[in-house]
C-alpha cells in the first residue's frame, strides 16, 4: 500500500528492533506498522461547521458523526453541552466544530452568525459552508462568505435541501458566491453526504497543518480557559502588568483582542483567546454557547491550557466540562484555583475534599494557588506550565519502555477472565505532545488494567501535565483474516 511509513517518534535502529520482536510474536508487519502511524498522527484535523441559523447545520453534524448527539430544535436559544465532535469516513478520522446551536435575536443575526463562524474558523483547518438551496444566497451567507475570504481556510460548499433532482439547479445557483463546486445534500434524508465528505477529507490535512513545536522560537501557545466570572481577564490582566508586548487587533467588529504576548519569568508566552466575552448577548443561552465555542477555539489553538477553576464556589458541572474539553484535545494542562486568599479555614477543608473527589480526572495536573486580584503566587505559574509541556513532550526509549512493561506484567498480570489471561506482548511510544503509546497484546485489556497500566506509566516516567493515549491492538489468531 504504502512503502513510506512513519514511524512515529521511533528512530531507524529502533523501528528496524521493534519490528524484529514484532514479527517474531506473530503480528503482521502490515498491521504493526499500521498501528504506530495511526498513534503517531497526533491531535485530529477539524472541519468547522458554518452558515446562518435552520440552513441544516446540526442536522448535516448529526449525519455525519451518524448519531444524534447535536442538539436539533427549531428554536432559538437551545443550549447544549458540547460543540466539538469527533467523525470518521473513509477510515480517516478528524473533529468537526458545529456552529449551529442558536440564533441570538433577529435584529442581531448578522453580528452573531458572524460571531460564531469567526470562533469556528479560527480554529478550523478547513470549513464547511452550509447553505439553505431551497433560498438561495442571502445577505447573511454573503457576510459569511467575506469571513471565509478573510480566513483564507479550505471551503467546501454544501447546498442543503435538495431532496431530489429539481432542486439540482437551485443547488447549481450557489457558483455565484464563488467558492467553488456547490454540493448538493440533503441533511435530512442523507442524499450527496457522501459526495460532499470525500471533498471534505481532500480539503482536510492528513494531520493538522498547526504542527505543534516544530516553529522554531515562536512563543509557547497558553489558552486561559475556564467558566464565565472565574477571573481570566484580571489573571491576563495581573500576568500582563506593565510587560505586555504586543495586542493585536483584528478586523471584525465583533471579536475583542485575541493574542497577546506577555513576558513571565523572562520568557514571552502567547495568550490565545483568552479575553472574556464581552459583548452584550440577549440570551444567557447565547452567551454559554459562545463561551463553549470559544473555548474550544482558544483550546485548538494552544499547546498547554491553563484552568482556572472559582475556589470561592463548589466545582461544578461547567468546570468539569471544561477540563474534559481540554483533556479529550490532548493539551497540557495546569490547574489554577483563583481567589485562594479569599477562603477561610473551614471552605478550604471543604474544597480540599471537593478536589479530591471531582478532580481525580487531572491528578497528574501541576496545581497552583494563586489570586488574580493581589497577584498571591502568580511566579508559580510559569514553572507550572514549564513542568507540563516537559511532560507533554516526554519521550520514552522502547527499549526501556519494554523492560518497564515485561516487569509490570510479571507483578501484575492481568486477571483471568474466561480461562484466558491476556498479556501485553510489547509497545512502544508513537509520538509526543501529548505522549502516545501503542500496545500489542494477546487479547483484550480490559479497561481497569490500562487505567493500572497509565497509572504505573506515571509513576515510572512523569508526564506531569499530560494527558497520556494508550491504544492496544490485539494479535489476531493464527490464520484469521480481519
Amino acid at each position: 500500500m504504502n512503502d513510506q511509513h512513519d514511524h512515529g517518534a521511533l528512530g531507524d535502529a529502533e523501528y528496524a528492533e521493534f519490528m524484529e520482536l514484532a514479527a517474531e510474536e506473530g503480528f503482521d508487519v502490515e498491521d504493526v506498522e499500521d498501528a504506530i502511524e495511526e498513534a503517531g498522527h497526533g491531535p485530529l484535523p477539524v472541519l468547522a461547521v458554518v452558515g446562518r441559523p435552520n440552513v441544516g447545520k446540526s442536522t448535516l453534524v448529526n449525519r455525519i458523526i451518524g448519531r444524534r448527539e447535536a442538539v436539533v430544535e427549531d428554536r432559538p436559544g437551545v443550549t447544549r453541552d458540547r460543540v466539538t465532535y469527533e467523525a470518521e469516513w473513509a477510515g480517516r478520522r478528524f473533529k468537526i466544530v458545529d456552529t449551529g446551536g442558536w440564533e441570538q435575536d433577529v435584529l442581531g443575526i448578522d453580528a452573531s452568525v458572524a460571531t460564531q463562524a469567526e470562533y469556528a474558523i479560527e480554529a478550523a483547518d478547513a470549513c464547511l459552508f452550509v447553505v439553505d438551496a431551497t433560498v438561495g444566497a442571502t445577505d447573511t451567507d454573503e457576510a459569511v462568505v467575506k469571513l471565509l475570504r478573510r480566513a483564507g481556510k479550505p471551503v467546501v460548499l454544501a447546498a442543503n435541501k435538495v431532496d431530489g433532482q429539481s432542486g439540482e439547479a437551485d443547488a447549481a445557483m450557489l457558483w455565484s458566491l464563488g467558492l467553488g463546486e456547490p454540493f448538493p445534500v440533503s441533511s435530512l434524508h442523507g442524499r450527496g453526504t457522501g459526495d460532499l465528505l470525500d471533498e471534505v477529507l481532500r480539503k482536510l490535512p492528513e494531520a493538522p497543518e498547526q504542527s505543534f513545536g516544530k516553529a522554531i522560537g515562536g512563543p509557547r501557545r497558553i489558552a486561559l480557559i475556564g467558566r464565565p466570572n472565574v477571573g481570566k481577564s484580571s489573571l491576563l490582566n495581573k500576568v500582563a502588568g506593565e510587560d505586555r508586548v504586543v495586542v493585536n487587533e483584528l478586523a471584525g467588529t465583533t471579536r475583542d483582542p485575541v493574542d497577546e504576548l506577555i513576558e513571565l519569568g523572562g520568557v514571552t508566552w502567547k495568550f490565545v483567546d483568552t479575553a472574556g466575552i464581552r459583548k452584550k448577548v440577549h440570551l444567557q443561552a447565547g452567551a454559554d454557547y459562545y463561551a463553549s465555542l470559544r473555548t474550544a477555539a482558544a483550546v485548538e489553538k494552544a499547546e498547554v491550557a491553563v484552568i482556572l477553576i472559582d475556589t470561592t464556589d463548589n466545582i461544578s458541572v461547567q468546570d468539569q466540562r471544561i477540563i474534559t474539553m481540554a483533556v479529550e484535545s490532548g493539551r497540557a494542562i495546569v490547574i489554577a484555583y483563583n481567589k485562594w486568599d479569599e477562603l477561610d479555614e473551614e471552605r478550604r477543608y471543604y474544597l480540599e475534599r471537593e478536589i479530591e473527589t471531582e478532580m481525580q480526572q487531572v491528578s497528574w495536573a501541576p496545581r497552583v494557588n494563586v489570586s488574580a486580584k493581589t497577584g498571591r503566587h502568580m511566579e508559580k505559574l510559569v514553572p507550572a506550565i514549564e513542568t507540563a509541556l516537559a511532560g507533554w513532550e516526554t519521550r520514552v526509549p522502547t527499549g526501556r519502555l519494554n523492560a518497564f512493561l515485561g516487569e509490570l506484567v510479571a507483578a501484575h498480570p492481568h486477571p483471568i477472565r474466561g480461562g484466558k489471561q491476556p498479556r501485553i506482548l510489547f509497545g512502544t511510544q508513537a509520538g509526543t505532545k501529548p505522549p502516545r503509546f501503542v500496545l500489542f497484546a494477546s487479547g483484550f485489556l480490559e479497561a481497569g488494567y490500562r487505567r493500572f497500566i497509565e497509572r504505573r506509566l506515571r509513576e515510572e516516567f512523569g508526564f506531569e501535565g499530560t494527558p497520556i493515549h494508550i491504544s492496544v491492538r490485539v494479535r489476531e489468531k493464527r490464520g484469521k483474516k480481519k
